[in-house]
């Protein structure tokens, strides 16, 4: 593989490091080769690295093209590699010369990058903005970086999420810690506690907050000292203030730091202030020094640092934070060194240079496979991607595990497969799934998306029905309907079918179904009775099983870890109920309180709210804890689907109105009792063989205690109702075996 890497030349900081150190080590693997339009440092450190550059000096992009061009000569090029504003620029005008796709890291918010420069920040970076737009790939340094892209509607299947990582393994050879501070004239004396931070002295690393903070800090304890290790536009304006503080003699503004690995280890406390990074190398080279970090809540920081526990992060701009974690930090040298230790385990494990590479030649061929993907569905006139409509970005965790679900299982037919979600908050399914979204009554949008893809997804839950609403039946009929007519494979997933009341309906329901639907799977057996009830003849009818069952229950230790922030310990004895709003709810809120404080004082089990959904699940929790004798916890914090069945797993019974409830617990075999405000859950718990069902109209606080006695008779059977689910989740495998022969059928463009 051969990659050519285009940069400005210009570059400090991180940027510099990350390129460099990447493409020295890439060169073991790969041939991938620097260009560089300005000689200096930059280039020169490249040179002594050893890392294969070549000079272009021309600040005229039209001269700088044809110098490019005679350099790469008739060399196969497989990827343009792009760094900042100018790589960014004639990788995109060098790319149709060579054939190949364009990828840009981006290694900062670009529109922050010529803050307090406003001449620079019109030419420079309107230019940067124009060429980002025309980049193929993008590749953030950190997810927080990668979100800023995809709010900013940059295509979120295109952008891949790197982490800056140095070597851990090579030794280091330093200063002592005296000879360091001998060197920068500035007295250090025993006792003495020297907090540090390597940083460019410009607006958007906010140095007058850590100047504040200092003055705060020191006068609660007067060992504390402060390096700044850079330079900026801003230094004069910072030894002013310094000077005005009061603190100047505590405070060694170092200038730039050529032997930054000395600066790490003469420190006792690394610091970061910026409003805004993506993942700075500040953090790691610290790590690497073992030194504990206090660092602002920006980027990709929380990746690395947990507050408390191996540094502190303190909200941006917040000096009184900042100096009271300088104060802790600066009274105790065991939990310097306590954290310093945990936050080097951590970086030497998670953020490596090894791991860096490895992750940068998994991007490399994920784009030479996508983009050779997409060229031989061009050549052969074939149309390609998958479009999944449903009733996401609603707030709810069931709608959620359905997507998580389909998604992956589309993922595992064909990884690099395009995704396009309907959905009403598109930025939350594209950042959560890195897939593209449109919104669900984009009309405009719908239909492109539709003329070029090759199947179309009506996916999982009661989409057919009209007991919420005749306007959702009409939409999703219609979705199935101009889905077949632009061409599409149509494929109803892992769903439920009804009520659909009124003759109309149900015959425009069979109309359109027999008119427009390939395949159908259903959830459970009183759907399938359904859609024969209506007279739908044509789409092939497969009976499988929802598709939330087959998603993987995260970490015991995170379910663990998340009870025991909210107050309850993991091992503990509980009764979660997951309730919601409906009609004729407030009347019976009183009878769930009841059964509530009688299972706590019965059984000991503790009452748990759980929220699937916070818009209405809180808020039906809340009205049955006003009735109760005994307290309850309310869990309603959007934690995901997986997170979600791993906290169950901890429940010793289950009262549930959510169908999703009943589902994630049922992986565990916890015991259910479903209260149905909609025939789907009672179809569940009969389809699963096991669980009690209540009517919501019927329910009372009698039949409630009455069925959680039974719940609890069945504590000990839990394997032989997980046995049951299990059978559910191998019938899954249906749903995805029906999408997969629709997607082995080509349709032309």
């Amino acid at each position: 593989m051969r990659v050519i890497h285009l940069i400005g030349g210009g570059d400090t900081g991180g940027a510099k490091t990350h390129v460099l150190n990447l493409l020295k080590e890439l060169n073991r693997y790969i041939d991938a080769r620097l260009v560089c339009f300005r000689k200096g440092e930059f280039s020169e450190d490249a040179e002594n690295m050893g890392i294969p550059i070549d000079v272009i000096e021309s600040g005229n992009p039209i001269v700088g093209l044809r110098e490019l061009k005679k350099l790469i000569g008739n060399q196969k090029i497989d990827i343009i590699h792009c760094h900042g504003a100018r790589g960014n620029l004639m990788g995109n005008l060098i790319k149709k010369y060579v054939h190949a796709p364009v990828v840009t890291t981006v290694h900062s918010d670009y529109r922050l990058d010529y803050l307090g420069r406003p001449v620079a920040r019109l030419s420079y970076g309107t230019t940067n903005m124009l060429a980002l737009r025309r980049v193929n790939y993008y590749i953030g340094v950190s997810d927080p970086m990668t979100d800023i892209l995809i709010e900013r509607d940059f295509p979120a299947d295109r952008i891949y999420t790197i982490y800056n990582g140095i070597d851990f393994k090579t030794p280091i050879r330093t200063m002592s810690r005296e000879e360091y501070f001998q060197s920068l004239q500035f007295p250090v004396e025993d006792g003495d506690v020297v907090a540090g931070i390597a940083a460019r002295l410009s607006p958007v690393k906010d140095i007058p907050t850590l100047l504040r903070a200092m003055k705060l800090a020191a006068e609660q304890n007067p060992h504390l000292k402060l390096v700044v290790a850079g330079d900026g536009e801003d230094r004069q304006k910072l030894l002013d203030m310094a000077q005005d503080l009061g603190i100047s003699q505590r405070v060694c503004f170092a200038g730039w730091v050529s032997d930054i690995n000395s600066f790490y280890h003469a420190i006792d406390i690394n610091l970061l202030t910026s409003i805004s990074e993506t993942f700075p190398y500040a953090l790691t080279e610290g790590a690497r020094m073992k030194r504990p970090t206090i660092a602002s809540r920006v980027g990709g920081v929380p990746v690395l640092i947990d507050d408390g526990k191996n540094g502190f992060i303190f909200e941006p701009g917040n000096e009184a934070e900042l100096a009271k974690h300088l104060v802790t930090l600066g009274s105790s040298q065991e939990l310097r060194r306590k954290m310093g230790e945990l936050l080097y385990e951590k970086a030497s494990r998670d953020f490596s240079i090894d791991r860096m590479v490895e992750h940068q030649l998994e991007i490399y061929e994920s784009i030479l496979r996508r983009s050779a993907r997409r060229e031989e569905k061009k050549q052969a006139g074939l149309r390609d991607g998958t479009i999944v409509c449903g009733a996401y970005g609603h707030g709810n965790a069931g709608d959620d595990a359905i997507l998580k679900s389909i998604i992956q299982s589309v993922k595992q037919i064909d990884e690099y497969m395009p995704i396009t979600v309907l959905a009403k908050n598109t930025q939350s399914i594209k950042k959560r799934y890195r897939v593209n979204s449109v919104y669900t009554f984009n009309l405009f949008g719908m239909i492109r998306a539709m003329r070029h893809s090759h199947l179309y997804i009506n996916g999982g839950g009661t989409l057919i029905q009209n007991a919420t609403s005749y306007r959702s039946l009409w939409y999703y009929l219609f979705t199935l309907r101009m889905a077949k007519f632009l061409g599409n494979k149509v494929d109803m997933y892992g769903c439920g079918i009804g009520p659909v009341s009124g003759e109309r309906n149900i015959r425009l329901v069979k109309r359109v179904l027999d008119r427009s639907v390939d395949t159908i799977t259903l959830r459970e057996k009183d759907s399938v009775q359904e859609l024969k009830s209506f007279g739908v003849q044509k789409p092939d009818i497969i009976l499988s099983s929802d598709p939330a069952l087959i998603l993987a229950p995260a970490p015991d230790e995170d379910a663990r870890l998340y009870l025991e922030r909210h107050g309850l310990s993991p091992d503990g004895k509980y009764l979660c109920f997951m309730l919601r709003t409906w009609y004729g709810f407030s009347e019976r809120a009183q009878a769930f309180a009841a059964c509530a404080d009688y299972a706590f004082e019965v059984y000991g089990l503790k009452p748990v709210f759980l929220s699937l959904n916070i818009f209405h699940d809180t808020e039906a929790a809340k009205q049955v804890c006003g009735h109760m004798r005994n307290p309850a916890v309310i869990l309603d914090d959007r934690a995901e689907p997986e997170l979600l069945i791993s906290v169950l797993a901890h429940m010793s019974a289950v009262i549930s109105m959510r169908l999703h409830g009943l589902i994630f617990s049922s992986v565990s075999g916890v015991p259910l009792v479903g209260v149905s405000y909609d025939p789907k859950i009672g179809s569940f718990l009969d389809y699963l063989h096991c669980g009690t069902c209540l009517d919501l109209e019927d329910v009372t606080a009698e039949k409630l205690m009455q069925a959680t006695d039974s719940a609890v008779s069945l504590i000990p059977e839990r394997e032989q109702l997980k046995a049951n689910a299990n059978r559910l989740k191998s019938m899954e495998r249906k749903n995805i075996e029906a999408v997969e022969r629709l997607l082995r059928s080509e349709t032309k463009q």
